[in-house]
């Protein structure tokens, strides 16, 4: 009995370790596929009486895949764009570089760092080309996520709900609230401090000139979309604005739009007012939910933006459950209080 257990464990075992190789490079394109469906799903709520369950999901869905074909269509086009300039800046550089009055030692340091520089950087942006139907794949991933989480997101939910044993049923959902309020808060945070971010950078582009009201615009909707874009987000708007001023020689208003896009649109304001806005909504302190998106995106990547604050709330949670055991099983400790009179005698 015991040895037909012992190979039943390993099977699972084996059969875990198997699915998480299958899934573990597509892991990002669902996780984020699961937390659009649960941000969406207020939207979903009110459209499936009417259209039902399925339509409903379909139609956000074909609305999500027209706006992930916009991103991808934009990041392949400006991707394309800064990769080429970037190359060409870092050549112009060097050339540049080595045709000056250097000693015979440093010039010949600097053309053999270009001579391996050149080669890397290359195979890299080509890489970075070629990645363009792995991104494809994700996308198609993150869709079908999308898709069947909230076609079922009745059924998931009640499993969920099963799944909690009864002994531990008023945890369980002390747990789950505590999960939904914390992640409805990110999305909230999410969603609301993106949008400020595009109407700032539209500002911007205006303020210092760099546009017409139209393409300002533009600038403004396409922060918003690649806030949502892991290691984009909106500072490559900044970036490709503040390296036009300093072509142009304009080295002022370069620094000063720089300035106005670290300080306003990113990177600062995702560490700072974001945790603020989460803090408020979860009535956490906003030193944790700071602690938690920076330790989070280190560890896990921009997964981690999210994930780290929802841990070490549900952290607080057991460790207030921990603590209201321990003191209701610890017997009290304070000595009786003595008689401030004597006993009287039972027979008087």
């Amino acid at each position: 009995m015991k040895a037909a257990r012992l190979a039943w464990v390993a099977t699972v075992l084996i059969i875990a370790y198997i699915t998480w190789k299958a899934i573990s490079p597509l892991i990002t394109p669902i996780f984020f596929g699961l937390i659009l469906a649960y941000a969406a799903h207020p939207i979903h709520r009110r459209l499936a009486p009417r259209l039902g369950e399925t339509r409903s999901a379909l139609l956000l869905t074909v609305g999500m895949l027209g706006l992930g074909g916009v991103v991808t269509f934009e990041l392949l086009m400006i991707s394309v764009q800064v990769a080429a300039s970037f190359y060409r800046s870092v050549v112009d550089f060097f050339r540049w570089l080595m045709n000056q009055p250097l000693p015979p030692e440093v010039h010949d340091f600097l053309q053999n760092f270009f001579n391996q520089l050149i080669p890397r950087l290359s195979d890299y942006i080509s890489k970075q080309a070629f990645s363009l139907p792995m991104y494809l794949l994700q996308l198609v991933v993150f869709l079908f996520t999308f898709y069947y989480a909230l076609s079922n997101a009745h059924e998931i939910a009640e499993e969920i709900r099963l799944a909690i044993p009864d002994k531990n049923r008023r945890l369980g959902e002390e747990i789950l609230e505590s999960l939904n309020k914390t992640l409805g808060a990110l999305v909230r945070a999410w969603l609301v401090l993106n949008v400020v971010k595009g109407v700032l950078m539209t500002f911007g582009f205006l303020l210092f000139g760099v546009s017409d009201l139209y393409t300002a615009i533009v600038a403004g909707f396409l922060t918003f979309l690649f806030s949502f874009v892991p290691l984009f987000e909106g500072w490559m708007i900044w970036l490709i604005a503040a390296a036009y001023f300093a072509k142009e020689a304009m080295y002022l208003h370069a620094i000063g739009i720089a300035l106005y896009g670290f300080l306003l649109v990113s990177p600062m304001p995702d560490y700072t007012i974001r945790p603020m806005m989460v803090a408020k909504d979860t009535n956490l302190d906003e030193t944790l939910v700071f602690i938690g998106m920076i330790g989070g995106t280190w560890a896990m990547g921009v997964k981690g933006l999210i994930i780290g604050p929802i841990v070490l709330n549900l952290l607080l949670v057991l460790l207030k459950e921990w603590k209201r055991v321990i003191s209701g099983r610890e017997p009290s400790r304070r000595p009786s209080p003595s008689p401030s009179k004597p006993t009287p005698h039972p027979g008087v």
